[in-house]
């Protein structure tokens, strides 16, 4: 042990990230199905950074025709998620919103035509991150993968289950800090 007391060294500090911006597409996850991403590092103090992303996507539902048509229903999730790491590669922990509108259509013999009135609701999902997130604090390729359980508000005022649990989420995300 005497001898190699000259090679041994502590920890590396942390390095400062100057790509603070990420751009990024993501699967599953916090998304719901899919979606783009802007996200931004705002804060970072020795290694544990503090990270937000937005995202938006159009996902098609299907309708049921003749009575109604399909149509692209709006997703917005968003995500606040720290992270620890010396450089590349990090822990990172999270807590998302994801706010889907979608529709259903009820019988109502007073609405004419077709006795089907639609009803147009929105339904929000809240979900927790912890996973592998590798992104360099100089900026390229960004990607994370993690378990992200799942507790969905359905909107929809008659809905079977107005809360429901996804304990066996998860997501991937790919894109590129800058």
């Amino acid at each position: 042990m005497l001898c190699f007391h000259n090679r041994a060294s502590a920890q590396e500090a942390a390095e400062i990230f100057t790509a603070k911006n990420m751009v990024f597409v993501e699967l599953l996850g916090n998304s719901g199905l899919y979606a783009a991403h802007y996200g931004r590092i705002f804060h970072q103090k020795d290694k544990m950074k503090l990270s937000g992303s937005v995202g938006f996507s159009l996902v098609p539902r299907k309708g049921f025709e003749p009575f109604y048509p399909s149509f692209l229903s709006p997703v917005f999730p968003a995500e606040f998620t720290v992270f620890w790491g010396n450089s590349r590669h990090h822990l990172e922990l999270g807590t998302g919103f994801l706010l889907r509108q979608d529709r259903t259509y009820m019988f109502d013999p007073e609405f004419t035509p077709t006795n089907l009135r639609e009803e147009v609701f929105w339904d929000k999902s809240v979900s927790m991150r912890i996973g592998y997130r590798y992104q360099k604090p100089e900026g390229g390729f960004f990607f994370r993968a993690g378990y992200t359980p799942m507790l969905k508000f359905e909107g929809f005022e008659f809905a079977e289950k107005p809360i429901r649990f996804f304990p066996f989420n998860v997501g991937i995300s790919l894109g590129k800090s800058f």
